[in-house]
């Protein structure tokens, strides 16, 4: 299981997601403090290509040893990648958050959205 951490060059959603912009692009995964809830993540369910996320809302779910959770995106917009390689080892999801355990990537439809987001250090101070 990986570290604690909560990547500087990232945002992050309350609900314990965190997003990476690049352009209009949207790279969305959960954070290190939710997968450490989840413990171990045994399945993914991933959502399909071209489907619609709203900011706020569960756009897909993953499941651990201890329960099912709902995954909420921090953006609104399409998805238009989805990480498969989490099909056969959703185990990335918690021992690399912020790299291979990314989930979707989606082309953000209204960029102000941004601005409602957590920077690294809000983002912790909530979790105290």
């Amino acid at each position: 299981m990986a570290d604690a951490s909560y990547p500087d060059d990232l945002l992050y959603h309350p609900e314990h997601d965190w997003v990476r912009f690049d352009g209009d692009i949207a790279t969305l995964g959960i954070t290190w403090y939710a997968q450490d809830a989840l413990g171990e993540v045994v399945f993914f369910d991933p959502p399909e290509i071209g489907a619609a996320v709203v900011a706020g809302e569960s756009y897909t779910e993953v499941e651990s040893v201890k329960a099912v959770s709902d995954v909420v995106a921090p953006v609104s917009g399409e998805i238009i990648e989805v990480n498969d390689e989490l099909g056969s080892d959703p185990a990335a999801i918690n021992e690399d958050p912020y790299g291979g355990g990314w989930m979707v990537k989606v082309r953000v439809a209204d960029p102000s959205e941004k601005d409602g987001l957590l920077d690294a250090a809000s983002y912790e101070s909530s979790l105290a």
